[in-house]
């Protein structure tokens, strides 16, 4: 496994239970709605790559999608599996195995972050296979210009920051369409946004 990979995971191990409660009340409808509006079925098959704990699973299914998660850390596999019933798989993102044609849709919110910036035309290539025709994906990203460790009292983990000028020609390169890109929080300042949302389609 990739070291910057195993570090991240590692670090998460330790936290997973923080980590699920600090962040369970978050409200992402908003990138929620985007990927199932742009879906080519809804309801649809969705997949939640690096679904932590889950809480995008449960909010999917109650919705009535058919949902699978996958995440890198063994603890939020299992929590996931726990909170929401759905298959949860245990993958890292540099060493993605997916079915092809698979899902309509593919949901990474705040999960790609950790991904290199060497490697992300990559895994983008992975998640176009995973998705048929006209499927899509939606990845909430750290906005910025930087990459490297975060330090953490338990770890660190490797974070990557993305702007919609540096992340829109990979998901070209990997043969998306961009079909909508938004700022979060909503309501601020675009200064103060520090989140960019892509909307892509399988072309």
């Amino acid at each position: 496994m990739d070291k910057r990979e195993e570090i991240t995971i590692a670090e998460y191990q330790l936290t997973a239970e923080s980590f699920r409660q600090g962040t369970w009340n978050h409200d992402v409808s908003q990138n929620r709605s985007a990927l199932t509006a742009a879906m080519p079925r809804n309801p649809g098959k969705i997949l939640d790559i690096g679904c932590g704990p889950g809480r995008d699973l449960v909010a999917f299914k109650s919705q009535g999608h058919t949902v699978v998660g996958l995440d890198a850390t063994p603890a939020f596999v299992e929590i996931a599996k726990k909170l929401s019933g759905c298959e949860v798989w245990q993958q890292s993102f540099l060493n993605l195995d997916l079915p092809e044609a698979e899902f309509d849709g593919i949901f990474a919110n705040a999960s790609l972050i950790h991904v290199p910036s060497d490697e992300m035309v990559k895994v983008l290539q992975d998640l176009h296979k995973a998705l048929v025709v006209n499927g899509a994906i939606v990845m909430s990203m750290c906005r910025g210009n930087w990459e490297g460790y975060d330090e953490r009292p338990t770890g660190k983990r490797y974070t990557a920051g993305w702007e919609y000028h540096t992340l829109a020609p990979c998901l070209e390169q990997a043969g998306f369409a961009i079909v909508n890109h938004y700022y979060r929080p909503p309501g601020l300042p675009r200064e103060a946004q520090s989140w960019v949302v892509m909307v892509g389609r399988k072309i």
